[in-house]
């Protein structure tokens, strides 16, 4: 696949108005008939470079990254590195750096592993891990917001049954004191694992080597195991705790639900 410069492909040129809470409904029913390709479109003829799409490697984010790379769709791309990666996960973004012929930017908190050991104390994941989560990767993650309009993801419903009810495109409040909103787009959201991973093996996409390993989900080291037949695929996480999701997709409300 060539190597192409993301800035130098025009984003729109004409600033548009936030869309409001209404709008965003209106547009999740018209976006249910339509294909994730037609969705990420739609993102840059609205938002150009102010949309970005925020990925851990996932089955889902990288079929999303190969339909807007086939579509000439030059998002900016970001990835938060906790510290506490697979080796095979770091391996993986030069991977795909390399195959798509982007620049994947790495979002880190502001504390190394080792400071948060001497801030608060060694290990934190086994005693606190919604505090380790949100110092490692809420904080950075909000911090990266700020700077955009429209938040791409890899989100499905499939994946457990917190996501059943997701949105392919959904409105919240990122800054309830300055009133500021972001867009959030799930393109995804409605495909099934099946076609995820056909999409990835027709098209030769590299992907992490842990998923052959029966790593259904994958996040941080010290925080994922394997996924036994039947579980959900985010059954391996935070394994021992009451914990489903990090807090990057929670940590933010909804303006408007859906009836999925």
């Amino acid at each position: 696949m060539t190597t192409s410069d993301p800035s130098s492909s025009p984003a729109p040129a004409c600033e548009l108005a936030p869309l409001t809470a209404r709008e965003v409904a209106a547009l999740n029913g018209q976006f249910e008939q339509r294909s994730p390709g037609d969705i990420l479109a739609w993102a840059w003829e609205r938002f150009g470079r102010r949309a970005a799409i925020g990925t851990s490697f996932q089955g889902s984010g990288l079929v999303m990254m190969h339909l807007a790379k086939m579509a000439g769709l030059n998002f900016p791309v970001f990835t938060l590195d906790t510290g506490l990666l697979f080796p095979e996960t770091l391996d993986l973004h030069k991977r795909l750096e390399d195959f798509f012929g982007w620049k994947i930017e790495s979002i880190v908190p502001d504390l190394t592993v080792e400071q948060q050991a001497e801030v608060i104390g060694p290990d934190l994941w086994t005693r606190d891990p919604d505090l380790c989560c949100t110092t490692r990767k809420v904080l950075p993650l909000q911090s990266k917001l700020r700077e955009l309009d429209c938040w791409i993801t890899g989100l499905r419903r499939h994946q457990t049954r917190t996501r059943v009810d997701i949105g392919l495109i959904e409105l919240y409040t990122l800054d309830a004191q300055g009133g500021s909103d972001i867009v959030k787009l799930n393109p995804m959201a409605n495909w099934p694992r099946e076609a995820i991973w056909n999409h990835i093996r027709e098209h030769k996409i590299p992907y992490n080597p842990l998923h052959d390993l029966g790593y259904k989900s994958i996040g941080c080291l010290t925080c994922t195991r394997k996924t036994a037949r039947g579980e959900d695929e985010r059954a391996g996480r935070w394994i021992g705790f009451k914990k489903v999701e990090c807090g990057i997709h929670t940590f933010m409300p909804r303006k408007i639900d859906f009836q999925i």
